[in-house]
């Protein structure tokens, strides 16, 4: 299953000279039967791009976190047996949580198929998003508009032997 994992930049450094994303459990994203819900689509590339966005607005939020955090979204896309992948069954449809996932046991970089990392020119935009992200979760939609402008922006794709030059 291809799962994807929000990061940070740092986060991604970290995890480069670790050799792993984590010991798990991990929070990730993929395509689960809610996302497929929610979506609507039985395109498995459309369905794989909205687990991406969601990875994408997760490392939007550990962001907003994390205030010294380079601000550029990082989503890290890896490919992992299915048996060690669950659906979190107590979130159902929970808007905030479709397409979440958890992750068992150690995930090593080396499974990492790709990584997608806003461009430089991003960053105003993202930064503004993550300080306007509370207030959006809170149903301000001026809020809302700022963090929907960081969506405006593609994350662009990176093969893992580029991960050296991105850290």
């Amino acid at each position: 299953m291809r799962v994807y994992v929000p990061l940070t930049l740092s986060g991604l450094a970290e995890a480069h000279r670790a050799g792993e994303l984590g010991t798990g459990p991990l929070v990730a994203y993929a395509v689960t039967p809610a996302l497929r819900e929610w979506y609507l689509s039985d395109d498995v590339e459309e369905l794989e791009y909205a687990a991406l966005n969601r990875a994408a607005l997760a490392s939007l939020r550990l962001l907003a976190a994390d205030p010294g955090a380079a601000r550029r979204r990082v989503v890290v896309a890896a490919d992992v047996p299915d048996g060690a992948v669950a659906a979190g069954p107590d979130r159902g449809l929970d808007p905030a949580a479709l397409g979440e996932v958890r992750v068992a046991g150690p995930l090593p970089l080396a499974k990492a198929a790709a990584v997608h990392v806003d461009s430089a020119d991003a960053e105003a935009d993202v930064s503004a998003a993550a300080e306007a992200l509370a207030a959006a979760d809170g149903g301000d939609d001026d809020a809302q508009f700022v963090v929907d402008g960081a969506e405006d922006h593609e994350l662009l794709w990176y093969a893992t032997q580029e991960l050296p030059n991105l850290v």
